[in-house]
């Protein structure tokens, strides 16, 4: 019955969506058909709203959404964007690289609203060669790539952690290449072979001069990025410490600066993001997630299958980092002290993985579908192939380490 609700859900989400009615209103309407369906009492659907609407981590995903489109305005003042796309046609003159490497590099930075930088590169580099809707899964899809085996990554850490040793950092990191590789040769499957390499640029300089550009174009990014990784600070701080930094580098005016207090300031897309948060927490006060194990342990299903299941579904309907701290010590605990702990860790981390670029609650997906002025489920339409091509890779990789013995 649980299972029946839920998709009542997803199912009024869908329809929202495709009246072409904003984000916001599908889940505010989902959230309280949620409280009703599972008959919520008052006091835990306050709980969850204020928790949803109050609680640090939407505060700090907020936090890093405003200061990164700020450094974005910024960026875009110093033309660093179209520096970007100048200094790799420069390099390697293919469209197809502009449009794939430059969101995998920036989607090292773990902040929702990095996908607002690539969407202009992606544009520019893909042309009229495809749809909006497929340039916007382009865009979401390579910002991604570096989310499914990145430490940077909260969720990666977390689910790490939790197998308690039995998994290393440098094993799991060591295991997703081929997987990486998975990712990056599917976008140029479905999409980017149909956009032409030549970008029509002729250099007139020696190559190591846009190494150059493109270094002065991109270190902002690339600092915050190493702050993290190498300090561990927390991505708003990052960035504010890059955006003082650019100030001083770039020569930036006051006169300048104080327009983009403003303009940084994405009304809609707070608004959204805040609303998502809220409806994320009432899914989890409903129960939902816990029911979930139950009931695919009923299927007559291998428990490799039943676990990715349960990685696929929870994660689209609560995110990753929700499933994985519910689900990964049931997991770990069910293959007990036998063969196979890495591959089906490796497994279930690219379910995870895929599931979110198809959920409704993943605040990139809305970012992005915002910014192309497309549907949310315009974008996990054109997104679904490359899902189905990764999951279907996951699977044989998953029985090739097993055969392997890794």
């Amino acid at each position: 019955m649980d299972m029946i609700k839920l998709l009542v859900i997803f199912a009024i989400i869908i329809l929202f969506l495709r009246r072409r009615q904003p984000l916001m209103v599908a889940v505010t309407a989902a959230g309280v058909a949620a409280v009703f369906l599972y008959q919520l009492p008052p006091e835990a659907a306050w709980r969850a709203v204020v928790k949803g609407g109050t609680g640090w981590t939407t505060i700090e995903t907020l936090l890093v959404f405003y200061s990164i489109t700020y450094l974005q305005r910024m960026l875009e003042k110093r033309k660093n964007l179209s520096n970007a796309r100048l200094a790799l046609s420069g390099i390697f003159n293919n469209n197809r690289i502009n449009a794939s490497i430059v969101p995998f590099l920036m989607g090292m930075l773990p902040a929702a609203s990095t996908v607002l930088i690539c969407g202009p590169i992606v544009r520019e580099s893909v042309g009229e060669a495809l749809s909006d809707p497929e340039k916007a899964c382009v865009t979401s899809y390579y910002r991604h790539v570096s989310e499914c085996f990145l430490p940077t990554y909260t969720s990666i850490f977390i689910a790490i952690g939790l197998t308690e040793g039995r998994v290393s950092v440098s094993a799991f990191l060591l295991a997703m290449l081929p997987m990486v590789a998975a990712l990056m040769f599917s976008g140029w499957a479905v999409y980017l072979r149909r956009v032409p390499k030549d970008t029509g640029f002729v250099p007139d300089q020696p190559k190591s001069s846009y190494w150059l550009l493109l270094g002065k174009s991109v270190w902002s990014i690339v600092a915050t990025i190493l702050l993290i990784l190498l300090f561990h600070l927390p991505v708003e701080l990052a960035v504010l410490i890059c955006i003082f930094a650019n100030i001083f580098i770039n020569h930036f005016s006051l006169a300048e600066l104080l327009p983009f207090f403003k303009s940084a300031f994405e009304k809609r897309l707070i608004l959204s993001t805040w609303l998502v948060m809220i409806f994320k927490e009432i899914l989890g006060a409903t129960g939902v997630i816990e029911s979930l194990p139950a009931f695919f342990s009923s299927l007559p299903v291998p428990m490799f299958l039943i676990f990715a299941l349960i990685f696929f579904f929870g994660a689209v309907v609560a995110g990753t980092q929700a499933i994985i701290v519910l689900c990964m010590p049931m997991a770990m605990a069910a293959l007990g002290e036998g063969p196979g702990v890495l591959p089906l860790f490796v497994l279930l981390m690219c379910m995870a993985y895929a599931a979110a670029q198809c959920s409704p609650v993943h605040i990139c997906l809305l970012m992005c579908a915002e910014d192309y002025g497309i549907s949310l489920g315009e974008l996990i339409k054109k997104t679904m192939p490359l899902i189905v091509v990764f999951c279907a890779i996951a699977f044989a990789y998953y029985g090739l380490l097993m055969l392997l013995h890794i």
